[in-house]
């Protein structure tokens, strides 16, 4: 980013904080949730607002503002990048910058399970809410969904995961779950990704609100893809989650991204930090690599 373009951005939201509704209400919309490739092929970067900085060996990767701007800007003008999600702050930045005309745009919406807390799984929706994503013109809203069986805050995260569905669905916009089973161990949250725990995972997460019409999940890689996605026939896109730090570790997470795009439901990738903190540091050529998969 150019000092006259952080220049230009600081004194906006400083003297001109109105000017995010003004980009919002004048951005270009994106004329279909998929690509000229019949994808949607998204960039995430909603991360940090959980205090989840890390990536791979670097714990503070994600705390400079400005470096994740340049990166997302870099990935979002790559050819066949057709959306983003982010939080308010990382989304309204991308407003100002210009960079979100004629992409789709999801919220993300609970941001308050942060990352290594007591309360991580009581996942409250701290972010964007259902109205304020239709009032800026978004196309739709995400919220994370972790089941932990032993965990009581589970029951709250599910019932405002259920309102934010149906919410969503009330203004036709879509909504991206992105259920797990989860446990603690050694006092963490860890994920269990196995095909049985992420059928059930998704199959809660399906029958979430008042209607499922507009409900898209958001699932990782696990062993036997076949067998997890045939327990629903709603749309799915991949995750990227945390893949090492060389270029075997990329090289593997592409060759199962792209396995899994030939099954039927699912309709793209959502990556963020290996696409833009690939092992190379290369942000375009990681981004293009996983744009030639769809």
């Amino acid at each position: 980013m150019r000092d006259d373009q952080l220049s230009d951005l600081i004194a906006t939201r400083v003297h001109r904080p109105g000017a995010v509704a003004e980009a919002a209400a004048t951005r270009r919309r994106a004329d279909s949730l998929v690509g000229e490739h019949g994808k949607l092929m998204m960039i995430a970067a909603d991360h940090p607002a959980r205090g989840a900085l890390r990536v791979g060996d670097r714990p503070m990767a994600m705390g400079d503002r400005i470096d994740i701007l340049d990166r997302l800007c870099l990935a979002l003008s790559r050819p066949g990048v057709n959306g983003v999600l982010g939080t308010p702050d990382v989304l309204e930045d991308l407003l100002l910058l210009g960079a979100l005309d004629g992409k789709v745009v999801v919220g993300s919406m609970n941001r308050g399970g942060l990352a290594g807390t007591s309360f991580e799984i009581d996942d409250r929706f701290t972010a964007y809410d259902a109205a304020s994503i239709a009032a800026a013109g978004f196309e739709g809203g995400k919220m994370l969904t972790r089941i932990d069986p032993e965990d009581a805050g589970t029951v709250a995260t599910l019932v405002a995961a259920g309102r934010a569905v149906s919410e969503l669905a009330g203004h036709r916009l879509m909504a991206m779950v992105e259920p797990f089973i989860s446990h603690r161990v050694d006092g963490r949250v860890r994920n269990e990704l196995t095909p049985e725990a992420m059928i059930r995972a998704m199959t809660v997460a399906a029958g979430l609100g008042t209607t499922s019409a507009y409900t898209w999940l958001k699932v990782p890689i696990v062993a036997d893809m076949e067998r997890v996605m045939a327990a629903t026939t709603l749309p799915a896109l991949i995750l990227g989650g945390e893949v090492g730090g060389d270029q075997r570790d990329q090289d593997a997470a592409f060759a199962n991204w792209s396995k899994a795009l030939a099954l039927p439901t699912v309709q793209g990738l959502v990556i963020g930090r290996s696409l833009l903190f690939p092992p190379n540091d290369d942000v375009a050529g990681a981004v293009d690599a996983a744009v030639s998969l769809l």
